[in-house]
């Protein structure tokens, strides 16, 4: 892990390269029910229901609806099966995905570069689904991004090349959601513990230094 190792790589740096990793892939139980057309409304079933880790199994169909969205969007962002188009479709005409750690929105076409990014730097990546809370048009979900790092990162130090690390980082993702249309998806990752796993130290000294 020589290239990110440099004195020159500071953690504030070092998390806005990753700026646009938040997208990754439902788990197996959330996989089946959530993928169809575009155009097509996602459905799920009393039994997929019982198998997602549900804060409050007492949902509205509205509700259910909505999840069922969010949960499409997970798996069209499958490493396996992206579908770009899909995941796109999803937004409202100005919805935006924030990626809220660096500070970086993706809106319109741009929503559609973040999977085939995410899939160059985790190819087998998906989402393990901790704890999920619908509450009307909100989705809020507790979880962690699990894959094997085993592409490249272009860095300020260079291009850092995947060493086959496993990765599992901590996020928070919170889905709004309007008319069966997400208009704003906010999603904080575990950067710091994310670029841990991929064997990536932060040299604090160097920047204590400069000051």
């Amino acid at each position: 892990m020589k290239l990110l190792s440099r004195k020159s790589i500071t953690a504030a740096t070092a998390v806005a390269v990753l700026g646009g990793l938040s997208i990754a892939a439902v788990p197996s139980q959330a996989a089946s029910p959530a993928h169809h057309k575009a155009t097509a409304a996602p459905t799920l079933t009393a039994r997929q229901l019982a198998k997602l880790p549900l804060t409050d199994r007492h949902l509205t169909k509205h509700e259910k609806a909505n999840l069922a969205i969010v949960l499409r969007d997970y798996y069209v962002a499958e490493g396996s099966h992206i579908d770009v188009p899909t995941f796109v479709n999803s937004f409202t005409k100005d919805g935006v995905f924030n990626d809220m750690v660096p500070g970086v929105a993706y809106r319109g076409k741009a929503l559609g570069t973040v999977l085939p990014y995410m899939k160059s730097l985790f190819s087998n990546v998906h989402r393990d689904l901790k704890r999920i809370t619908v509450n009307g048009d909100t989705v809020s979900i507790e979880l962690s991004i699990d894959g094997t790092f085993d592409g490249q990162l272009q860095t300020p130090a260079g291009v850092l090349k995947g060493n086959g690390n496993k990765v599992a980082a901590p996020t928070a993702d919170f889905w709004y959601l309007k008319n069966g249309k997400v208009t704003t998806f906010n999603c904080f990752v575990g950067y710091s513990k994310m670029y841990s796993d991929m064997g990536v130290n932060f040299d604090w000294a160097s920047a204590v230094n400069k000051h």
